[in-house]
């Protein structure tokens, strides 16, 4: 027999995945990486009270960790001046997705996004079989209020926004994001992307309205706490739809490990300002090593920089393949006219270090 029983559904999807990990393309170069810039994690790593809790919890990983992640959920209810119902916890924010797609969309929903914007949300509500409506970025940022108008005019039941963009590094102050959710039509809920929330200006995100029935703001420990291996992430919305979460989410998703951790990263909101500023550092860095080369570098809020390579998709492959032979990780965005951009997570001095000889003689190269 060489069918296998698949829902129709999976029988047409194509076999794919939302990125290609830095490990794979190790294995197929045959060689590591120098300096690993492409994945927007946070270099500096977790608070030592994270590591040390988490060490603790390592003995006690024969058990399964709490399945209402209720000390987590405590927490992270009094640092957002909120309660335990109004927040569910977590495979990250990649896992919450799949639960919201398992809750929303079925074979048709209309889902709209950017064009270019964050790709696993779209991997997820494909899998499930929503059809995606996308409206292209504004000046290199998502148009609020034009997946607004999309919403209104296909029915959405799901709209997907990161604020600040993921693969951009852009931003919209509070104000402009509130204005989008005002215009939201009935029955459609936001999926607030805020993975970079703690690197941005003040003044980005909204207040938090939990009586709005139509927005999710999703956050993590991966970016600004370092925990992006631990996988774990939260969402925050009214309490009956964070209720609903319940009917289909992974209950065990989150390990000991990741919940100890979790706790006292957030406890440590001394050693996060530390990494919010060594992040802006490292991004001013970024950006001067740019206008030393020529190029030039976008405004970032986020962990991350995109350089402008000045020319068309093909300059910036250039320069993405130059890079990667000379063993530096860095990615680029997928949709023009974002292609004529490289994206450079911040690192350390001497990540960046690397990062600077190797821009300079890749571009002497093109």
């Amino acid at each position: 027999m060489n069918d296998y029983p698949f829902t129709p559904l999976i029988q047409k999807l194509p076999a794919t995945v939302p990125f290609v990990g830095p490990e794979a393309q190790e294995r197929a170069r045959g060689r590591a990486f120098k300096a690993r810039l492409g994945a927007n994690e946070n270099v500096f790593g977790p608070s030592p009270k994270a590591i040390a809790a988490m060490e603790q919890a390592a003995s006690d990983v024969w058990m399964y960790g709490d399945p209402e992640n209720h000390d987590l959920r405590a927490a992270l209810a009094a640092h957002h001046d909120t309660t335990p119902e109004n927040i569910c916890v977590g495979e990250g924010i990649d896992g919450l997705f799949h639960t919201v797609a398992q809750m929303f969309i079925e074979e048709g929903t209309p889902v709209v996004t950017s064009l270019g914007g964050y790709p696993t949300f779209n991997y997820q509500i494909a899998g499930q079989g929503g059809t995606l409506h996308t409206v292209p970025f504004a000046d290199d940022q998502e148009d609020l209020q034009g997946l607004a108008a999309k919403a209104r005019e296909v029915g959405a039941r799901l709209v997907y926004v990161a604020n600040p963009d993921n693969p951009m590094g852009t931003w919209w102050d509070a104000a402009a994001v509130q204005n989008m959710i005002d215009a939201l039509p009935e029955g459609c809920v936001l999926c607030l992307d805020e993975a970079y929330i703690d690197f941005a200006p003040e003044g980005t995100a909204p207040a938090l309205d939990l009586a709005n029935r139509q927005v999710l703001r999703f956050r993590t420990f991966s970016k600004a706490y370092g925990m992006a291996g631990a996988r774990i992430g939260f969402v925050i919305g009214e309490a009956g739809l964070i209720k609903a979460f319940d009917k289909v989410r992974n209950h065990f998703g989150i390990n000991r490990i990741a919940q100890a951790g979790a706790l006292a990263a957030l406890g440590d909101q001394d050693y996060l300002r530390n990494v919010v500023r060594q992040v802006a550092e490292a991004r001013q860095r970024i950006a001067t090593i740019a206008v030393e080369n020529g190029l030039t570098s976008l405004p970032s809020a986020t962990n991350f920089v995109a350089l402008d390579c000045g020319g068309e998709e093909a300059r910036a492959k250039a320069v993405l393949a130059g890079l990667l032979e000379r063993d530096i990780f860095v990615r680029m965005p997928w949709v023009a006219p974002q292609t004529r951009c490289i994206r450079v997570s911040v690192g350390t001095p001497a990540d960046l270090d690397l990062l600077e000889a190797a821009l300079s003689d890749a571009l002497a190269t093109i």
